[in-house]
């Protein structure tokens, strides 16, 4: 994985869900690629909305723990769960977030939501407090 910014590449997945969820993971250690491989890994688990649920207030928790609260944003982290969704259930034969990201590197661009949203959409107050729609084009 030495072609994408993971900083937990070493951490198994359970071991990379219990780090984070426990908030002992750095902030500078989680990347984009990571928050991507931890939404792999939990809708590989549990149901989308189930998965969803659970990494919002892990996402939210891990914020606050690390004193940068006022990063999380609702729209983008529920966004790129649809995204990753979609993705798996287009690959159900994808087994590791390596294949997986290999297979999706659109997942890793993090700028890839500007398909969807126009900026002053995602820099809305609106959106990073609740759900807002895609503005350009639906998301799966």
């Amino acid at each position: 994985m030495e072609s994408i910014r993971l900083g937990t590449a070493a951490l198994s997945d359970a071991a990379l869900v219990k780090e984070f969820e426990s908030c002992r993971l750095p902030a500078a250690q989680f990347h984009h690629a990571d928050h991507i491989r931890l939404a792999w890994i939990l809708l590989g688990r549990m149901s989308e909305p189930e998965a969803t649920r659970r990494i919002v207030r892990a996402i939210r928790r891990f914020a606050v723990h690390h004193g940068v609260s006022e990063k999380y944003h609702h729209t983008i982290t529920l966004a790129w769960m649809r995204l990753v969704s979609s993705a798996r259930h287009s690959t159900p034969e994808v087994r590791d977030f390596e294949s997986f990201a290999a297979r999706h590197p659109d997942l890793l661009d993090v700028k890839a939501l500007n398909r969807h949203y126009t900026p002053e959409l995602l820099a809305s107050r609106a959106a990073k407090e609740e759900w807002a729609e895609a503005d350009l084009q639906p998301l799966p």
